[in-house]
């Protein structure tokens, strides 16, 4: 039989994608995964029937309760509150479609409306197909409790989540004309590709200057896209993966900063875009782009 560090290491991917998803930051995803394997380490192991059922369950509960506890920080944020931008290939399982909508900065962000319990059956069903029975027994809940805070999660994130309906290929057009715009100054271009009520929303933490209120309208998201980059002499624009969809990096004196977007109807109907410098640490390491 394995031993307990071969276990834990061998669901910790599981693990943090859980807790990425329940409670948009990485970080604090690895954080509650710590904090599993240190209950994991000091449990009769011998009487877990099963190891993965036992750590999905910690790990969901110490999600909820920092969520929790989180959700009354964003209540005193700094502008608008946005997910961590995680690269795709640190996001862990994401084989279906579900899966990678789960984990898209679009959906992340209107799950923050969610309540805690109702995030947590969202992601662990949704985006890991858990059963009901199963997912009842991680938050300690009646199965058809679990059904009800799900079909109210689906309720309430059914409207949003259409608007964005991407086709991949188009998404990626779309944000291959936003970077040549972008690079050239072309505000007419650029704003031809803007949904008439695109909203951008920026996150600066209060550690880097940003619009405190979401900015609406393709002529005032346009103007904010060039006048920000047009305030630094070094900067350099590329396209990455970012939660499973091409994404814009930029460079603004010498740090990146991650946009994001909603596309649909074959326009841009919504940037993300993260300047927190607390929040792009997993994109520190990236080099220039030409």
């Amino acid at each position: 039989m394995p031993d307990e560090s071969t276990l834990f290491l061998e669901h910790q991917p599981l693990l943090v994608a859980i807790g990425y998803r329940v409670l948009g930051s990485h970080a604090d995803a690895e954080d509650v995964a710590q904090e599993a394997w240190l209950r994991w380490a000091t449990t009769d192991q011998a009487a877990v029937e099963s190891p993965r059922r036992f750590l999905i369950t910690v790990v969901t509960r110490l999600a909820i309760d920092r969520l929790r506890r989180a959700h009354r920080r964003h209540e005193v944020y700094p502008g608008p509150w946005l997910p961590e931008p995680v690269p795709t290939g640190k996001l862990g399982p994401a084989e279906t479609a579900e899966q990678r909508d789960t984990v898209s900065l679009a959906t992340m962000r209107l799950m923050n409306q969610l309540s805690a319990p109702e995030r947590a059956v969202f992601v662990l069903r949704e985006g890991f197909e858990l059963p009901y029975e199963e997912i009842g027994r991680a938050l300690d809940l009646e199965e058809a409790h679990a059904r009800q805070l799900y079909r109210r999660a689906t309720a309430r994130l059914s409207a949003d989540r259409e608007r964005f309906p991407a086709d991949p290929h188009r998404h990626r057009e779309l944000v291959a004309r936003f970077l040549q715009a972008a690079r050239t100054g072309d505000r007419a271009g650029l704003q031809r590709l803007l949904a008439q009520e695109v909203t951008v929303w920026i996150d600066g933490g209060g550690k880097r200057s940003a619009a405190l209120r979401p900015v609406v309208g393709a002529e005032r998201a346009s103007r904010l896209v060039l006048g920000t980059l047009g305030k630094y002499a070094d900067v350099a624009l590329r396209i990455a993966d970012v939660n499973g969809q091409d994404a814009l990096l930029v460079r603004l004196g010498g740090e990146w900063q991650v946009c994001s977007f909603e596309t649909a109807g074959g326009l841009i109907t919504g940037i993300q875009w993260m300047s927190n410098p607390e929040k792009l640490s997993l994109f520190s390491g990236e080099r220039s782009a030409s």
